[in-house]
């Protein structure tokens, strides 16, 4: 049965709309109104007709126009911001309607008089992307219309869009009349975050302290991190009061990401709310709202500090990795070679372990002085043996001290090569110094998730398992995104184990193969566990995955005895693995 033809044509499509719609209409519905269809009888209309566009969409305050010239699109979108420049010139800033504008120039997919498909999209996104007042153009339309027109363009760079695959190269159209664009800082290396002032929405002056010291606490705690780039409170202060788009914000401060949030007060709750936004595209990422009994009003600060700067981080961090993920590898900077190596490495595979050294060997060859692409390189290495099995544990040990001690040498105040300098001495048996290591690595980066979990694994091998399971858990407190996660639920079920909790490590072991049923070892400890508790016939078929699914890992934990196990915990690990019907 033929398909339906689909129509499909080139065309520019100009996308706009009123920039703090809901905030107008919430304060004054039937002016805004009034305004709005003032603006459009009185120049949008006429200013699309003159240009020949045709208005496909008008709902509510957007609109979506094609025409068939670049040069028509653009010109109309001039026109009509320097006639809102000299509409708005006596209204009052707060009253103001003001339009966003973006265009772009692709294929579309006509139906029924109306079209789709990513051109569309584009344009949606570019509106999104420019200020109020202003004109943000794809780079198509920049070429095409380039020289054609009184104005001027802005490259503003290549911009990952929302649900576009491809980055687009986006431009500002600078014209006379128009508030010209703030200057632009260059975005660091590593992710940047600017928290502003929180407001104060009680209607008490006197509370600004609270609000103050939430945002000033929250830069204390983010300025600690060694993967954040954090504005100082001094210069986001600068914005305490004023309303200003966060986009601008992040181009004058030169960052990609905003935390801003408020705090409201009444009889006898404090509430506050928390968002962080990825300023080039808009996007909100992370929110939360915390509601709490003020009996201990600094108390109450810095419970709610703490709360929202463990959940920052990590936030960030997922973003980074997706944004790297979907870029074209050759195209990769240091940053994101080194993010797109901690996704693969995070994957669970010897393949996407091989992939992370290898983007970690990138990182390292565009920058030989990235410290941190050193240590994760050497955490690569030691699990291609702990792991996989594809090295020993001597050939991994050859091979990655040199990249430790390297990773150390490069950044003495890295807590991130103190945990490859861990888990070094932790593979040579050393289970002490392996805990000093994570403890000096917590002392330089007391909210390192990484950190915890060798604190973790350390203190399980060392005899002190309760302990270990509080390091874990708060190893994924700190940070629930990370791909590591399977390592920790994994020494979780041995801590269980070594614990007599056999009943608490079968569940923890299920749990862990929900999420990863190839996992290398986690049947082996499930079947131990079961064999404890006495149900035979699960813990055999657990027994013969182990086997099935890593008989490398079997050979090389069961059959002999690693070097940070000891005695006692090798013993007891046999024992359940007997009793579950293993011969050896």
């Amino acid at each position: 049965m033929a398909s339906e033809r689909v129509e499909r044509r080139l065309t520019a499509v100009l996308a706009a709309d009123v920039a703090g719609y809901t905030r107008l209409v919430g304060a004054d519905e039937e002016g805004t109104l009034a305004q709005w269809k003032a603006h459009w009888s009185a120049l949008i209309e006429p200013k699309i007709k003159e240009n020949r566009g045709r208005v496909v969409r008008l709902i509510g305050d957007g609109l979506l126009v094609e025409f068939a010239s670049v040069v028509d699109a653009l010109r109309c979108a001039v026109e009509i911001q320097r006639g809102m420049l000299e509409r708005n010139a006596d209204v009052p800033s707060e009253k103001r309607i003001e339009f966003r504008i973006g265009i772009n120039f692709g294929e579309l997919i006509i139906d029924r008089g109306d079209f789709w498909g990513d051109g569309v999209n584009i344009a949606a996104r570019l509106e999104a992307l420019a200020e109020p007042g202003g004109i943000s153009v794809s780079g198509r339309v920049e070429e095409d219309a380039q020289g054609k027109l009184d104005i001027a363009f802005e490259d503003t760079g290549e911009q990952q869009l929302k649900n576009i695959v491809r980055p687009v190269r986006v431009y500002r159209v600078r014209f006379d009349g128009a508030a010209k664009p703030s200057a632009t800082l260059p975005l660091p290396s590593k992710p940047s975050i600017a928290v502003l002032p929180f407001q104060n929405m009680t209607g008490d002056a006197e509370q600004d302290y609270f609000a103050d010291g939430i945002a000033e606490d929250i830069i204390t705690m983010l300025s600690r991190s060694q993967t954040l780039f954090v504005i100082g409170r001094n210069s986001s202060f600068t914005y305490k009061g004023r309303s200003v788009d966060v986009k601008q914000i992040a181009r004058e401060l030169g960052v990609r990401y905003v935390l801003e949030g408020s705090v409201r007060r009444g009889s006898n709750r404090i509430r506050v709310t928390a968002q962080l936004v990825d300023a080039v595209t808009g996007n909100q990422m992370w929110a939360e709202r915390y509601d709490r009994d003020p009996i201990d009003v600094f108390a109450v600060q810095d419970e709610i500090t703490e709360a929202v700067a463990i959940a920052i981080e990590p936030a960030v961090s997922e973003m980074e990795r997706c944004r790297a993920v979907r870029k074209p590898p050759e195209s990769l900077s240091v940053w994101e070679a080194y993010q797109r190596g901690l996704w693969h490495k995070g994957r669970i595979s010897v393949r996407d372990n091989e992939a992370a050294k290898n983007f970690f060997r990138r990182a390292i060859g565009l920058d030989p002085s990235f410290a941190p692409a050193y240590a994760e390189l050497a955490q690569c290495i030691f699990q291609s043996a702990s792991l996989y099995q594809v090295m020993s544990v001597a050939e991994a040990l050859d091979e990655a001290l040199p990249v430790t001690y390297g990773a150390v040498g490069l950044d003495p105040r890295g807590a991130v090569g103190y945990v490859s300098i861990g888990s070094a001495r932790f593979f040579q048996g050393d289970c002490e110094g392996s805990l000093a290591a994570a403890r000096q690595a917590l002392d330089i980066s007391p909210n390192y998730a990484g950190a915890y979990h060798l604190l973790g694994v350390a203190l399980c091998f060392s005899g002190h398992p309760r302990e270990a399971l509080e390091a874990q858990r708060k190893a994924n407190r700190l940070d629930p995104y990370d791909p590591q996660q399977t390592l920790r639920l994994t020494h979780i079920v041995i801590a269980h184990y070594f614990l007599r909790e056999y009943d608490a490590a079968v569940e923890a072991a299920k749990q862990l193969l929900r999420s990863y049923p190839d996992h290398p070892w986690a049947y082996r400890w499930l079947a131990a566990a079961l064999g404890q508790v006495g149900r035979l016939d699960e813990a055999k078929q657990a027994l013969e995955k182990a086997i099935a699914i890593a008989p490398k890992s079997f050979e090389i934990y069961v059959r002999h005895r690693v070097p940070w196990q000891r005695a006692e915990d090798y013993w007891h690990m046999l024992e359940g693995l007997r009793k579950a019907g293993w011969q050896g």
